[in-house]
């Protein structure tokens, strides 16, 4: 008999096995399969990004919707930005102010203020919040669509979905995030001033004093790249899930909570990555 013609062997199933063998069988075929299905999914995410990458090659499509984009995604969430920075930046000031012990220089609570916002918290919590405002949106817009046929009307029209969707809101996270970024560094640091100065003892020249203490251009680039890796978080990450909803509407919100919770952790993980490969430069 040749090897083509011997019967295949099937795979027995877990509860086959005795007792003790199908709990091992079981958590070692688990943990297997969890493994195959991580890198599947990377895969897949590897192919839609390729497949984004092609979509800029359809300029005359995405480029109008990208300006509608930029205002949605940053005009839009200007007082949100403002209103986080503006509290963030006064609660620290105020808090740096209150554990100092006596006899530290005052300039302290400027130094501290400038650090913690522009090399840490404007960006993160920018991030973080816009992923629940834009990120959320992006995914229930992307998904609606995709449940209801829209996108396929779209590529019965011969129109690429991802120039149309995709590319645009891409392109304006990655302009928009560090824009906001700015402006939340600076709303920031003016509310930490004018807590330190009207709200403690802290004087005008202390607190200026301690924000150009150390201060180096590179620390504001350093915010920006946060700022633009987590710009690309929120579009590459919401518009993928959107883009792949299933099972109605309940898919749409299974979809958009899913991409609110893996956006808040890559943001994290990015904002950890960041930190451990750049900080060493931030005082060269």
């Amino acid at each position: 008999m040749s090897e083509l013609d011997r019967p295949v062997k099937e795979r027995r199933a877990t509860e086959s096995f005795p007792v003790i063998q199908r709990k091992a069988f079981g958590f070692f075929r688990g943990f297997t399969q969890s493994f195959i299905d991580f890198f599947r999914q990377v895969g897949v995410r590897g192919y839609f990004l390729r497949d984004i990458g092609r979509a800029f090659g359809d300029p005359a499509t995405f480029v109008p919707e990208t300006i509608r984009q930029m205002r949605r995604i940053g005009v839009d969430s200007i007082p949100l930005t403002v209103i986080v920075a503006a509290f963030i930046g006064g609660v620290i000031a105020i808090q740096t102010r209150y554990q100092l012990f006596p006899g530290v220089q005052l300039s302290i609570i400027g130094l501290s203020t400038r650090l913690m916002i522009v090399l840490e918290l404007g960006p993160l919590l920018t991030g973080l919040v816009l992923t629940g405002r834009v990120g959320a949106r992006m995914t229930a817009e992307i998904g609606t669509m995709r449940v209801t046929e829209q996108i396929d009307a779209l590529e019965t029209l011969s129109y690429d979905p991802l120039a149309f969707l995709i590319v645009p809101r891409l392109l304006a996270c990655l302009v928009m995030l560090p824009a906001l970024v700015i402006l939340a560094d600076f709303t920031g640091l003016a509310s930490g001033y004018a807590v330190s100065v009207y709200g403690t003892d802290v004087t005008p020249q202390d607190f200026i004093t301690g924000v150009r203490l150390g201060f180096g251009t590179f620390q504001v680039i350093y915010s920006l790249m946060k700022a633009t890796l987590f710009g690309a978080a929120i579009a590459f990450v919401c518009s993928y899930e959107g883009f792949v909803t299933e099972a109605g509407a309940e898919g749409v919100g299974r979809s958009t909570a899913k991409a609110v919770v893996i956006t808040s952790v890559s943001i994290l993980v990015l904002d950890t990555l960041t930190a451990a490969l750049l900080a060493p430069y931030l005082q060269t």
